[in-house]
């Protein structure tokens, strides 16, 4: 682009260079389409940056998550025994049926949360949104430009 003046073109807006690109349609096609290609490419790799970053972020919650869920467990063990001793003493049975008992009643409560909580850990959750978001934009401007 130059800013020269030609008497044969329109008068340029103020502060607007005059169009003087000769290249052929063909030309800026292709020249649209690399740069297309350029800005996907830029994408895919806000997208991986984007990954790595829910992924440093979900990876420096376990070792708290670990300790805790390990005392929380040494609890939940004594209070089900706990628990399996008042009900063979309330039932008047053995304690082995108390025992059974309890044991039934915390794993079928055990995989209700399980299957909760695999519902909610879903790929959905994972993928990188605002990227994705981009890419949509995008590909709109790119059907717009195409127009």
């Amino acid at each position: 682009m130059s800013t020269n003046y030609d008497p044969n073109r329109y008068e340029p807006a103020a502060g607007r260079p005059v169009n003087d690109d000769i290249r052929t349609v063909p030309q800026l096609l292709g020249d649209m389409v690399t740069e297309l290609s350029n800005l996907f490419r830029k994408e895919i790799q806000l997208a991986r940056a984007e990954i790595g970053e829910k992924a440093s972020q979900a990876g420096s919650s376990v070792p708290g998550m670990a300790g805790g869920a390990a005392l929380a467990f040494g609890g939940l063990l004594l209070l089900l025994m706990a628990a399996a001793a008042a009900v063979s003493e309330l039932l008047s049975i053995a304690p082995g049926w108390g025992l059974l008992i309890v044991g039934v009643l915390a794993a079928l409560i055990g995989y209700a949360l399980i299957r909760g909580g695999m519902a909610k850990l879903k790929a959905t959750n994972l993928t990188p949104t605002r990227t994705a978001e981009q890419l949509a934009r995008d590909a709109q401007a790119a059907k717009e430009q195409v127009r």
